[in-house]
């Protein structure tokens, strides 16, 4: 009997440490699961923003455009969400790109910093800065083009920095990031013979490959592509036949007047009058770029999937500025028609819905405050932006009413839902154009004549002069010359050896797509 007894504790002790350790064991796994839920919870997303150099909106297959080729980004508005109506509120100088990124970098607008973009204010909180102190890893790759101090201040890391506005695409020179923030022209890379948009997803791979860190990144990859030169791999130009590309609808030989900035580099890039073959060849060269850079994109795309990294990743692709190509006679940026101001512009993410097409009004300094937002980081007072997460999350389907536009002292723009008002102001000679957007979004009919649209000049009139107020605009459109300075043309402020060389430049790619002095040779 005391054996059997002996024999049944042995057995119940057996049981209840057995019981214990199925307890523990349970209390482990619960813990181990709880802990990496937490941590997966708490983890911020990765952010890699992609920002081309020059891509008007109009040039992504998956959204209309059947003659250019972009697979990756037809992935990218496939899984993201795009918004059609995104635009640079303008510029106080010829290169657009420099106030551009200035704005996108401070969350601010174009008169409320240096209008030209050269310099960005010590008390102007950057992007990169913003989340650096929110704990994240900033890595800058490619152009910058708003000064060194500015830069040394907002990246803690880097790549292949070039410190400039615009290079061949070949032999750049860039910088590797220095703590010290020595960039003197000693520490320059050697140049490679790499095309800039390669070097700069090369330097992006590596990254990715190479980053080990529990912190979150941000990844800003400021590529030059398709900014001209129009230089690009031989077999990308071999994808598209000049002649099989569409003229534009608003092809013109000449712009109709002058709007204060016709004779400027950019305008170079192809003769007076414009003819169809020449803006066909630019057209082509321009898609072929815009196909390079895709594939360079893809390349990073598919790294970050290597590395298992996609699903907490943000990315966002966008444009610094549109171009013409041809539209409207011209062939640059410096004006305020859809093709130059409205540029893509594309979120995707973790809670982003995929393949969401908006109309909200969207400035490029709208990310600043989107990204703050979406990664639950506090928006410095700093930043004028308007966030976007409402529009991404269905909460809304505005932020604004309206959109101002600004190119120098001579050009002025606004537009709500349907209507937009452009005025210029050249040697106190006022232009007016009023164009109905729904109807004809290529800008092809003036109707500032027609009587039947006497009360929307007049209601677009004060929504311009209300915008003007509501930005900080000095102008006023009462006054002669507006009340501000006639700011000089580029080429009236430039040292003409340079004025001289960027001519020669011009005419050098004119003359390598078959056109120019050297035509018949």
């Amino acid at each position: 009997m005391l054996n059997i007894n002996i024999k049944e504790n042995i057995i119940i002790m057996k049981s209840k440490i057995f019981g214990i350790l199925v307890l523990q064991l349970l209390i482990f796994l619960f813990g181990s699961c709880e802990k990496a839920q937490t941590k997966k919870v708490d983890s911020k997303p990765n952010i890699i923003f992609l920002l081309a150099d020059d891509q008007t909106r109009n040039t992504i297959n998956a959204l209309g455009n059947r003659q250019v080729i972009t697979p990756n980004l037809d992935q990218l508005v496939a899984d993201g969400t795009f918004f059609k109506n995104a635009y640079i509120m303008g510029a106080m100088n010829g290169a657009v790109c420099s106030p551009s990124r200035a704005m996108l970098m401070t969350g601010r607008a174009l008169f409320n910093i240096d209008p030209t973009g050269n310099t960005i204010d010590t008390t102007h909180i950057t992007l990169p800065k913003t989340l650096g102190n929110a704990g994240y890893h900033t890595f800058h790759i490619g152009k910058w083009h708003n000064g060194k101090d500015a830069f040394i201040r907002s990246f803690d890391d880097g790549s292949k920095i070039f410190l400039g506005g615009m290079h061949r695409q070949y032999r750049v020179p860039t910088y590797e990031f220095d703590k010290g923030g020595d960039y003197s022209k000693q520490r320059l890379n050697i140049p490679s013979d790499k095309h800039s948009s390669e070097l700069y997803a090369d330097a992006g791979i590596r990254f990715l490959d190479e980053y080990n860190s529990e912190k979150p990144f941000f990844m800003f990859m400021a590529f030059q592509a398709p900014h001209d030169p129009r230089e690009m791999p031989k077999e990308y130009l071999d994808m598209y036949e000049p002649d099989s590309i569409s003229v534009p609808k608003n092809f013109k030989e000449m712009h109709p007047f002058d709007n204060g900035e016709l004779d400027i580099r950019d305008e170079w890039l192809a003769g007076y009058p414009r003819t169809k073959e020449e803006v066909r060849a630019n057209i082509a060269a321009y898609y072929a770029m815009i196909t390079h850079l895709d594939a360079q994109i893809g390349r990073v795309l598919k790294k970050l999937k290597e590395k298992g990294l996609t699903e907490n990743t943000i990315i966002v692709f966008s444009g610094d500025n549109g171009l013409a190509v041809g539209q409207h006679g011209l062939m640059g940026k410096q004006n305020l028609y859809e093709h130059s101001i409205n540029v893509p512009l594309l979120f995707k993410g973790p809670g982003i819905p995929k393949g969401k097409t908006t109309d909200c009004f969207a400035y490029l300094f709208d990310i600043y405050p989107t990204l703050c937002d979406l990664t639950e980081n506090v928006i410095p007072q700093t930043v004028e932006g308007k966030s976007l997460k409402p529009v991404l999350n269905g909460a809304s389907e505005q932020v604004r009413y309206a959109m101002f536009f600004a190119y120098k002292n001579f050009q002025r723009a606004v537009r709500n839902n349907q209507y937009k008002l452009i005025k210029y102001n050249v040697g106190n000679e006022i232009v007016t154009q009023l164009f109905d957007l729904e109807n004809d979004p290529f800008e092809t009919t003036n109707l500032v004549n027609k009587p039947e649209f006497k009360d929307q000049l007049q209601i677009m009139t004060d929504l311009m002069g209300n915008q003007m107020t509501l930005n900080n605009d000095l102008a006023d459109l009462k006054k002669e010359s507006w009340g501000v300075p006639v700011l000089p043309a580029w080429k009236d402020k430039t040292n003409k050896a340079e004025v001289e060389h960027l001519r020669d430049l011009a005419e050098k790619e004119r003359q390598m797509r078959g056109f120019g002095m050297d035509k018949t040779k």
